[in-house]
């Protein structure tokens, strides 16, 4: 004899699925804490120019999404903090120059095209923050360039003098200026040494394995150490790969995004691997200086067919 049971036992939706007791609200305001500090930073270094653009994203975000659900009949979800944590993401991928409509396009896209068409967080099987800024640096790669900050700052930014210069423009700039943001770059770009202890503190706390994270920086490091043994005068060192640009916000902040990444083991490091590996290839040959956000989607569109790699069942022949 079948029991009646509530319709609500037998609902389907979309992940993150959690089973001890943590919740996405949970997970979405630990990351926005762990990313204070380098927010602190970047407004420090660039001025209110760099509280504009983590202001105007975040604030874009929770208003597109809110307006979105309504015309989808969804309900509003702003109080998880998921759209606001896309939105700060996409700023750290912005210069401190970019003029306030870029920051809002830019945002409202990620709302929109990253996540809303595919019904929402959690079904999403791209990073958002990825997409907005690829359909940035795509669509006005003139206000995208970090060059332009030249004309308010005597510093340069680290990938754009290699592509453009070679390795020898980059003789001067030291790991430890790389470390602790002394050049220019985007607000998760310049700052590699407060970006990765933000991560490690993700990965004390639990919010993300080490798996994904740890791999693509063995890729990026593996693969860049493969180009530096061919020719060191052509290409960078490796550590410079894994200092400069976005490396460190990808691997702790992209990458790991929870609808857009593997779920067991050997495809999670598969995964890294590989974004790791896309990230050097589109530096050396790509005609942007910093491939890692066109990384992550490549590598998402991975994902599916990584997933059928399966752990072998308890009993399973």
């Amino acid at each position: 004899m079948v029991s009646q049971q509530s319709p609500s036992l037998h609902t389907v939706t979309a992940p993150p699925f959690w089973h001890c007791g943590r919740t996405v609200t949970g997970d979405m305001y630990r990351l926005l804490v762990a990313l204070v500090p380098a927010a602190l930073l970047g407004v420090y270094r660039f001025g209110y120019d760099a509280l504009t653009v983590l202001a105007v994203a975040g604030l874009t975000a929770v208003i597109t999404e809110a307006l979105i659900q309504r015309l989808m009949e969804q309900s509003p979800s702003a109080h998880d903090f998921t759209a606001l944590a896309d939105g700060i993401l996409l700023a750290f991928l912005l210069p401190a120059t970019a003029p306030w409509w870029l920051v809002v396009v830019g945002s409202a896209v990620t709302i929109i095209l990253g996540r809303m068409v595919f019904g929402g967080f959690g079904g999403s099987p791209v990073c958002a923050p990825a997409v907005g800024w690829c359909v940035l640096t795509v669509s006005w790669p003139a206000y995208m360039d970090l060059n332009g900050m030249l004309l308010r700052w005597d510093l340069v930014e680290p990938l754009s003098e290699l592509k453009y210069f070679g390795v020898e423009a980059i003789s001067g700039i030291s790991l430890s200026s790389l470390v602790f943001g002394q050049n220019l770059g985007a607000l998760g770009a310049s700052q590699a040494g407060l970006v990765l202890a933000a991560g490690v503190a993700l990965l004390c706390m639990g919010q993300i394995r080490w798996y994904i994270p740890v791999s693509y920086l063995a890729g990026v490091f593996g693969t860049a150490l493969i180009y530096w043994l061919i020719d060191p005068q052509l290409y960078a060192s490796p550590l410079f790969h894994l200092l400069a640009g976005t490396t460190m916000f990808t691997a702790f902040f992209l990458l790991p995004y929870p609808s857009a990444s593997p779920v067991f083991r050997i495809p999670m490091i598969l995964f890294g691997l590989m974004a790791g590996a896309l990230t050097i290839l589109i530096r050396v040959y790509g005609i942007y200086p910093d491939g890692a956000p066109f990384a992550v989607l490549l590598a998402n569109l991975c994902t599916p067919l990584l997933d059928l790699i399966q752990p072998k069942p308890f009993g399973g022949r």
